[in-house]
């Protein structure tokens, strides 16, 4: 099944797509359907229970925050980010509603963390109570998020999604994609670009990509520019000024080697990582844990590798994220791009697959070598644990980012050198992916009960 880049793509703010964005979406969704029926203005309290690997880690990644914006009705996207809307609610108790609607509201009450409890369908699950003054329920709902920022009410998580509309162009393995490729004769990236044109018109596909790429090196930007700790209980002071600060001293020194580039690719997969851990503005990549590799990567494109390009620099950008788009679409068709289901190999393993295809296609890949990249990427990330220590988005996920970043470059660099044959399919290198992450013992899938979480220090 064809996943849009609009959806691949979500802005909003860290610092987990499924643990922040999803909440967040899940509240909206249900204030938006009290509203639609009418029952809005009989609600007189919420309650949310948060389960599984939302009760265990949703301290760390801020979901009782991010279950408050949504219930206010804000969007991930827009929310003004210089508003404290937490330190409103704690002084007034009250909360509005979709915005509009007064109830009496307190996070520590009215927010349930079962961490005992995992909900069958998904680790991932939410419940949202709506009652009126006299404690009767007017809407009892369940959501999962599934990464990503997606979400599904419990009616719906077991069927198969549809397409918005059909597209012409509809694939649901590697091979299907490749056999369209050749049959039409279009790159992958052109195959995206009909689809999405299909499903809105060319500008607002054409500006959504433009805006995409820039949101992810404005992250890179802020990252690289802001100093100080970031939240929770590590303390942890941001890196990425300090590495720029001591890579610019080597360049005004000539004090280069040969791996200066590896820095600098740590450098800004540091920056949108940090962004992210702090609660910024990045781009689901696929996830908010994973954000800082395709910009990572993108940004060596823009600074090494479109030298060697067929394209130009937006054009290359273009072609990188509508490819890497296409590639992460299978992992969510065949497998799962959620920490809590598959480990980080869903999350920082895909974005380091789809960076490596996208930049193997703005190199000038053919369509053999991109897959090749993809496969190489992901085969090397296979058994990544989720295991973040003190269930913060921070050690050891942002130098995962970096290291992923590095590893997609190696990937593309070892497929443009070769000539696209290879034994393993990114097909079943996604297959091998699904089942090893399903394997994995529930403390390695986003729960921050064993592995790093439970060895490196406690909190």
């Amino acid at each position: 099944m064809y996943t849009s880049f609009f959806d691949v793509f979500s802005i909003g703010i860290g610092p987990s797509s499924s643990h922040t964005m999803g909440p967040m979406r899940a509240a909206a969704r249900f204030v938006e359907e009290l509203r639609k029926s009418g029952r809005l203005e009989k609600v007189a309290s919420v309650k949310v229970f948060l389960y599984g690997s939302l009760a265990l880690t949703g301290e760390g990644h801020g979901t009782p925050s991010a279950v408050v914006y949504g219930l206010l009705g804000e969007d991930a996207e827009t929310i003004d980010l210089g508003r404290n809307f937490i330190r409103e609610l704690q002084v007034s108790n009250c909360l509005l509603l979709g915005g509009i609607h007064p109830i009496d509201f307190n996070m520590a009450r009215d927010i349930s963390l079962e961490k005992e409890m995992t909900l069958p369908q998904h680790a991932n699950g939410m419940r949202f109570l709506a009652l009126d003054a006299q404690g009767d329920i007017l809407a009892d709902e369940v959501f999962f998020s599934i990464g990503g920022g997606a979400v599904r009410r419990a009616d719906e998580i077991d069927e198969m999604p549809e397409e918005p509309q059909p597209v012409p162009y509809s694939f649901r393995t590697c091979a299907e994609l490749v056999d369209i490729c050749r049959r039409e004769r279009m790159t992958i990236a052109a195959v995206v670009r009909v689809n999405e044109g299909t499903l809105r018109p060319v500008p607002v596909v054409n500006s959504r990509v433009r805006l995409v790429w820039q949101t992810m090196q404005q992250a890179v930007d802020r990252g690289i520019a802001t100093t100080g700790i970031l939240p929770g209980g590590l303390k942890l002071s941001r890196r990425a000024p300090q590495i720029y600060r001591r890579l610019e001293e080597k360049f005004h020194n000539n004090d280069v080697d040969a791996l200066t580039i590896i820095d600098w690719i740590n450098l800004w997969a540091f920056a949108v990582a940090e962004e992210n851990a702090a609660g910024g503005r990045v781009v689901t990549a696929p996830t908010m844990g994973s954000a800082g590799v395709i910009p990572a990567v993108m940004r060596y494109y823009d600074r090494f590798g479109c030298k060697e390009s067929p394209y130009s620099r937006e054009t290359g950008a273009s072609v990188f994220l509508l490819t890497a788009s296409a590639i992460c679409s299978l992992y969510r068709a065949n497998a799962s791009i959620s920490g809590a289901e598959v480990g980080c190999q869903g999350e920082v393993g895909v974005a380091c697959s789809m960076a490596a295809a996208g930049l193997a296609a703005a190199m000038g890949g053919t369509i053999e070598q991109i897959e090749n990249a993809a496969e190489i990427a992901m085969e090397h990330n296979l058994g990544l644990t989720c295991d973040p220590v003190c269930g913060l988005v921070q050690v050891p996920c942002i130098e995962r980012n970096a290291i992923g970043a590095v590893k997609a470059v190696n990937a593309a660099r070892l497929a443009l050198r070769g000539d696209g044959s290879h034994y393993v399919s990114l097909d079943s290198v996604i297959a091998t992916m699904d089942e090893t992450g399903r394997a994995l013992a529930a403390g390695y899938r986003e729960t921050a009960l064993a592995g790093l979480a439970k060895n490196a220090l406690t909190c």
